[in-house]
C-alpha cells in the first residue's frame, strides 16, 4: 500500500479522516436538531436526524474497514 506522509498507509488515513469528520459533525447535529425543534421546524429537525444517522452510519462502516485492515496487516504505521 501506498503511504503517506503521516506514516500510515494512505488507505488507513482516508478512513480515519472520514471518521473523524462524520462523528465531529454527528455531535454538531445535535444542536442543528435542536435549533429546528425551538424554531417550530419539525421536517427540519426530521432532515438533521436523518444527517446524524447517515453520518453515524459512515463512521461505522469506516470503524469496520479499519478492523479489517488491522487484522490484515495493512493498517501502519508504515515502516520506511
Amino acid at each position: 500500500m501506498a503511504t503517506g506522509e503521516t506514516g500510515f498507509d494512505d488507505v488507513s488515513y482516508d478512513l480515519i479522516s472520514v471518521q473523524y469528520h462524520a462523528l465531529k459533525a454527528g455531535h454538531d447535529y445535535g444542536q442543528y436538531v435542536r435549533d429546528a425543534e425551538n424554531a417550530g421546524k419539525q421536517e427540519i429537525a426530521t432532515f438533521f436526524r436523518r444527517v446524524m444517522e447517515e453520518d453515524s452510519a459512515r463512521a461505522k462502516q469506516c470503524h469496520e474497514f479499519l478492523k479489517e485492515l488491522a487484522a490484515s496487516g495493512d493498517a501502519g504505521p508504515a515502516l520506511t
